[in-house]
Formats: structure tokens, C-alpha cells, sequence
């Protein structure tokens, strides 16, 4: 029990049983609670201010583990957030600190012209392992290591990431007015990731990597399906090929937000053996198994706004929904939020949809 956030090593449990039987195609007594984005309530619940969370390893790491215990969630605590590029091109973000804050922000984009990639051209990708949040990353993924657990790292996909080095607004302006700009910082982004895969494969080996990737830019709220289909589909496919090529068994994929008119598109992305792919509540979870049914293990979708916001029966009932729908799945369900959990979501509304699965879950 030592270690610098009071390591009790011997209180952590194997590796959840219920997600690992997923995983070898084994079934399973009941539906799963899964939920790799729960960090800020976590932090939360160990009473830690919520850049901790994004800023310590250790207790970000800890709470994760303890919180999912406690609540009777698949453990797989994860590391990083939604604005990541931006520091890592040479940026700057804000880690949470106000009331309402959630995750880090960016505070100032590394790009604001096509001369910045320029720059970024000639200067070239260089070793990544020094970059932003790296160095953090892989300190998060070497506890994940020492504990036996799957090594989740933010390899997000393309089209956000470079949105976040140049801003979500002149990332859209260039598809529509300068389309080859877009495509170089994209370009860039791509050849980025891949690299961050390289090094977690050298660094853990690629049988024990579990790479998550989340797209919320790519959604239809904010890119057209046309826009999609050529700014940000070909650069899924490459990343999702070359880091498969690597060994890597499967992603962890969230489909973040409004991708209805998407899923014909990303059904096609190679998929892992399988891939664990989550939705945004804005995707039916009958939807979803409409076009992933056989090649993936379907995670969601309870909308998170709701499991703040609504009764501890209403929530009840929306999780007793998602079950219904999606329980009988082929290669197995997992009942999660449809993105973060909220931070500030009330504990006994996180403690209800362990009870739903406890309920409506059984095989």
C-alpha cells in the first residue's frame, strides 16, 4: 500500500472478467457496465479537483480503478482528452478549473494559416514521444501495464485532431474554400497518429494495445455526409490498415454524436478481432446493430445529459431501453453513457444503471 496516491495493488481486481469473455467470443451471465469515459467523475468521487484527473497519473489512474469497483463498471481506466493536437503541434491548452468546466480546452491553436503547416511541412513529425500529453500518456500506460490491463491510448482519428490544431471554425472554412489546405493538415494528422501508434506497439508490444479512437468533429452536427466521405472516411480507413498491419488486435471506437448518415461509411473501416464500438445516444442502438451486427461488440448509449439532469427512475428506464434493444447483440452489449459520463452527474443515477443491468441484463 505504498506508492505516491497510496497504491493498493493488492486491491486491484483481474481484469474484468465480463469484458475479457467478450473479447475471446465467450458469452457472458449478464450485460456489462462499461464506461472508458468517466474520468472527471472519478476524480470527482475521490474528491480530487478535476485537473487532477488530466494532470496526475497516479490518481487519475486510481480513481478509475476504485470508482469502477465501487460502481460495478468493466475496469479499463483510460487517459486523455478530446482537445488533443493542439498542445502537441505547439499549442496551448487550460486544464478544467471553473464550476462547469469538464476537460482541458485549447487556449491557442498552433495553426492559423496555411504558411503555419508550411512550417509544419518542413519541420517535419520528428519523434513523438516528447510531444504535449505523451509523456503523461505513456506514464498512464505503463500503470496499465504493471496492473494487466488492456493499454488504452488516444489515437483518436484524423479530421478532429487536425481541427484542433487549427480550430474547429477555419478547419471548415478551408474544406469548403481551400480544400487542399485541409487535406495537408489532415495529411499531417494522419502520418501523426500513426506514428503515436508506432511507438506504443515498440514500447508495449501490439497484442496489448487497445487504441481508442473517438471522432466527435466528424459528426453530422458539424460535417456534411459529402464532406465526410472525403475528408474524413480515407483517412479513418488508412489509420484503422496501418495500425491493424502492426498487429494490433482492435480499436475502441466511439462514434461520437450525430452519425446516422455516416454508418454506411464507417461500416466499411477495417474492424479488429473485434472492435468494442460505442455510440452517441443521437444513434439508435437498433441503428447501430443494423450495420455493425456481426463484427463488433456494441457499447451505449444513454444519453449523458439525462444521467444528469433526469430522476433516478427515468434513469432506470432509459437503461432498461438500451438493454432491450441491443442485449441480444451477436458478439455481446455493453451498457455505457453515450460519451463522458458527466462529472457532476448526481452518484445514485450512476448507481441505477448498475442496477438496470443487475435487472433487465441477465442471459
Amino acid at each position: 500500500m505504498k506508492d505516491k496516491e497510496g497504491d493498493c495493488s493488492s486491491a486491484v481486481k483481474p481484469h474484468g472478467e465480463r469484458l475479457a469473455a467478450l473479447l475471446s467470443g465467450k458469452g457472458v451471465d449478464r450485460v456489462p457496465l462499461f464506461s472508458p469515459l468517466m474520468r472527471g467523475f472519478c476524480g470527482r468521487n475521490l474528491g480530487y479537483p478535476l485537473s487532477a484527473v488530466y494532470a496526475d497519473t497516479v490518481k487519475s489512474f486510481w480513481a478509475q480503478v476504485w470508482t469502477q469497483e465501487q460502481y460495478g463498471f468493466e475496469p479499463l481506466p483510460t487517459f486523455g482528452y478530446a482537445s488533443y493536437g493542439a498542445w502537441e503541434f505547439g499549442g496551448e491548452i487550460r486544464l478544467p478549473k471553473g464550476e462547469w468546466d469538464q476537460a482541458p480546452s485549447i487556449v491557442r491553436h498552433p495553426v492559423q494559416s496555411g504558411a503555419d503547416i508550411d512550417r509544419l511541412e518542413r519541420v517535419g513529425l520528428g519523434d513523438v514521444k516528447s510531444r504535449g500529453s505523451i509523456p503523461l500518456c505513456i506514464e498512464f500506460s505503463r500503470l496499465q501495464q504493471k496492473h494487466a490491463m488492456p493499454i488504452v491510448f488516444q489515437c483518436g482519428t484524423p479530421f478532429p485532431r487536425a481541427a484542433n490544431v487549427c480550430g474547429v471554425d477555419t478547419l471548415l472554412r478551408w474544406v469548403i474554400k481551400e480544400p487542399m489546405l485541409a487535406h495537408r493538415l489532415i495529411r499531417l494528422m494522419t502520418d501523426h497518429l500513426i506514428e503515436v501508434a508506432r511507438y506504443w506497439a515498440d514500447t508495449f508490444g501490439p497484442e496489448n494495445l487497445l487504441p481508442y479512437a473517438g471522432n466527435p468533429t466528424e459528426s453530422n452536427q458539424v460535417l456534411s455526409p459529402k464532406h465526410f466521405e472525403k475528408f474524413a472516411f480515407p483517412y479513418i480507413k488508412e489509420l484503422y490498415d496501418k495500425v491493424l498491419a502492426m498487429g494490433v488486435k482492435r480499436f475502441l471506437f466511439h462514434i461520437c454524436g450525430e452519425q446516422n448518415r455516416n454508418l454506411p461509411l464507417l461500416a466499411q473501416i477495417p474492424v479488429g478481432n473485434p472492435d468494442i464500438v460505442t455510440f452517441g445516444h443521437e444513434v439508435d442502438l437498433s441503428t447501430a446493430l443494423k450495420y455493425f451486427v456481426d463484427t463488433c461488440i456494441i457499447v451505449g448509449n444513454m444519453e449523458p445529459a439525462l444521467i444528469q439532469t433526469a430522476t433516478p427512475q427515468r434513469v432506470y428506464e432509459l437503461s432498461k431501453d438500451c438493454i432491450e434493444k441491443a442485449k441480444s447483440a451477436p458478439r455481446g452489449f455493453m451498457l455505457s453513457p453515450g460519451c463522458e459520463l458527466p462529472p457532476h452527474c448526481p452518484p445514485y443515477n450512476v448507481y441505477v444503471m448498475k442496477k438496470a443491468v443487475e435487472d433487465f441484463g441477465q442471459y
